[in-house]
């Protein structure tokens, strides 16, 4: 047993991974990413039909609750952590809980596409934070020219929508953060699951204050069970096992493609219109990720990068 109080060997994994890598062996890692991607952006395009029935905040109790019991029944991790590592754990559920709330309730008043445009301004300036590249700060620059163009753009934009995912964007930089102390104190899932859980146990009572028995819906309950599928289960498994074999720096790069994808998910299953200049808007964040990116040097594992994955998020 090692000092964060999980057990080491086979006897300490979950057969997630394995079933992963056997029936996904043959995949290549590319197609991997870009599969967990879409799977994130459907399940927020589930999220938004579960709003008019049970609000963000019901939509956010189910999600965590479900991404718990699931993650928690996968990794079976070990409660006997030091405080230290209890801490750590804390502040990553808290931070992911607040991060899904304040997403969805942006998702509530904008469009898929520029919910999670704005959003991924947080994770970018992370990137860009310390930088001392000229180039980096045209980056920065594109990325604020993005953020111009939605909010002057055509069609109107919701500002309180903005401010939600402008607020879901600092959680996720904080995230990022907070993810990467969560990948020294703890192995493999086991963190996530823990981190979930203290996030489930935030949300829920909230959800269910202002859901109520809406909530126990046979096809919300149900509804609820894929959403945390699509948006957390099956895309860190997913990004999990295409990190073994491809470089994180890849990985971020194909990462920056999520508000493209998100756009064009808004588009086909949800009938969500942008604008041309929305639709520019859109580029202009995603050459800055791609760019940002590329020029990055960060010194982390990949295990490191996977549970920062995703605002279980979000998005």
């Amino acid at each position: 047993m090692n000092d964060d109080g999980y057990r080491r060997g086979p006897a300490a994994r979950t057969s997630l991974t394995a079933l992963v890598g056997r029936g996904l062996g043959g995949v290549p890692p590319t197609a991997l990413v870009l599969l967990g991607i879409v799977s994130v952006q459907l399940g927020s395009a589930l999220a938004k039909q579960l709003f008019g029935e049970v609000g963000s905040f019901g939509t956010v109790a189910l999600r965590l609750f479900f991404a718990a019991a699931i993650l928690l029944l996968l990794w079976r991790p070990s409660l006997r952590l030091t405080r230290r590592t209890w801490t750590v754990v804390a502040a990553y559920g808290l931070t992911l809980g607040l991060m899904n709330l304040c997403f969805y309730l942006a998702l509530d008043r904008l469009p898929l596409g520029i919910a999670v445009t704005v959003e991924f301004l947080g994770p970018l300036a992370v990137a860009l934070i310390g930088s001392r590249r000229w180039l980096d700060a045209l980056w920065a620059v594109l990325a604020a020219a993005g953020v111009v163009l939605l909010m002057g753009g055509g069609g109107d934009v919701n500002l309180v929508g903005l401010l939600f995912a402008l607020g879901a964007g600092v959680c996720w930089g904080l995230y990022i953060v907070v993810s990467a102390a969560l990948g020294r104190h703890t192995t493999e899932g086991n963190g996530l699951a823990l981190g979930m859980l203290v996030a489930a146990v935030v949300a829920v009572p909230a959800g269910v204050a202002d859901s109520g028995a809406a909530l126990v819906q046979p096809w919300v309950l149900v509804a609820g069970l894929g959403l945390a599928l699509l948006s957390s289960v099956v895309p860190y498994s997913l990004d999990l096992e295409a990190l073994r074999t491809m470089p994180p720096r890849v990985f971020g790069i194909l990462m920056s493609l999520e508000p493209a994808m998100a756009a064009l998910i808004g588009l086909v299953v949800l009938g969500e219109l942008l604008h041309w200049s929305q639709w520019f808007a859109v580029l202009c964040v995603v050459i800055a990720s791609v760019g940002a990116t590329r020029g990055a040097r960060p010194k982390v594992r990949s295990e490191d990068l996977a549970p920062a994955r995703r605002p279980e998020r979000p998005s």
